[in-house]
This record gives C-alpha cells, structure tokens and sequence, in this order.
C-alpha cells in the first residue's frame, strides 16, 4: 500500500489561539501517512508541540537582507520543515511568475526545506529538487468543483513522467467524502485539502476516509 501525503492548507486564516484550539481539539493518527499543515507564518511557533508536519505557504526569493516585509528561508527553517511554492492563489493575486518561483525554490533548497510545488496543469514547468507536485486545476480551488479522479489520475501520471518526482498529490476542493475517490487512484499520492482542513472534526474525518 503506498504511503499517502496530506497537505491541509489553511492559507489566510486563524490567530495563534485558533491555531491552538485546533491543534488541541483534533485526533491524529497518521498511520501510513504523512501529514503536514501549512499554517500561517505567526501560527508556525504555537504548533510545534503538536504531532504532525509543519509547513509555509511561502517563501521570499530573496535571502536575508534589506527585504522590508519579507520571510526568508532561513527564518521559515527554524520553524518548519516545509514550503509550498506556486500556490495558483500566489500566482493569480500575487503575479508570481516562472522565474521568480524559480528563485524560491532555489532559497527553500538552500537551507533544507522541502518543497510541494504547485502546478495548474502538466504542461507548467517543474523546477527541479521540489519534493512533491500538487495538481490543483485553477477552477477547482475553493470553488466546491473537482476534477474528475480519472482526469485528475492522467494528468498525474503525465506530470511523474515528465518530471520524475516521485510523490505527486491533487488539490482542488478536496472533501471527506470525495478524498477516497483521489488517492484511490494509482498515480496519486494524497491531497492537498484547503476549506477542509480549517475544521478538526472535518479534516479527521477526511484523515479517516484517506485510511
């Protein structure tokens, strides 16, 4: 049985007690899996004592200095163990581009961070070193809509191919009750749940329906 990846992304929400209450409130067994929450940056330091993977929803391109506003990789290391790099919500409202998404990748490498980076196809480039890809289609993030699993599988499968990383996971309006149909799939590895992660009892559950 393969060793599924899940990725609860909480992108811009919870204060540090929240963050808390969460963490306190909800039951992991990870079984098989790896889990990992990409919380907010000012929530990282509060949920060290906690038993699962911690990770960013970003990083700077650029290294320590004169970057007013800006977290470096460094900084995001002492913290956490992951980045997620090209989130389609960095791209869309952020304007990050190939290039400078090259250059964050090249800033969480550097210090040993591990990277997922995201891809809204199998035709974006991937650079190389990332850890795992997320497949998350544009119009499925935080829509309620989803790929269907068999395309979400063939669009996975092109992506190994063509990049060789070993773990790839889907994104994109993951829920308890569809996450079976999309790690049932041979080519996928986990998910990538955003809205779904943000409730303990919701996010147990899709733990549980993954086992």
């Amino acid at each position: 049985m393969k060793k599924l990846f899940i990725a609860g992304n909480w992108k811009s929400n919870k204060t540090i007690a929240e963050a808390k209450e969460w963490a306190e409130k909800i039951s992991i067994s990870n079984g098989d899996s790896t889990i990992v929450i990409f919380a907010p940056f000012i929530t990282l330091g509060a949920l060290h004592p906690f038993p699962f993977g911690l990770g960013a929803q970003n990083v700077s391109e650029f290294p320590e200095g004169a970057y007013t506003g800006e977290v470096n990789a460094r900084q995001i290391r002492e913290v956490a163990d992951w980045v997620i790099i090209g989130h389609s919500e960095r791209r869309k409202y952020f304007n990050e581009a190939d290039d400078m998404l090259q250059k964050k990748v090249d800033q969480a490498k550097k210090v040993g961070l591990k990277i997922i980076y995201c891809v809204p196809d199998d035709a974006t480039i991937v650079p190389p070193g990332v850890d795992v890809v997320a497949y998350e289609p544009v119009w499925a993030i935080g829509t309620g809509k989803t790929d269907s699993p068999e395309n979400a599988q063939a669009v996975v499968a092109t992506i190994k191919a063509k990049t060789q990383v070993a773990t790839a996971i889907y994104g994109g309006s993951v829920t308890p009750e569809n996450v079976a149909s999309f790690v049932s799939a041979p080519a996928i590895d986990g998910v990538l749940p955003g809205g779904a992660s943000l409730d303990p009892e919701k996010f147990a559950a899709l733990l549980r329906n993954v086992r």
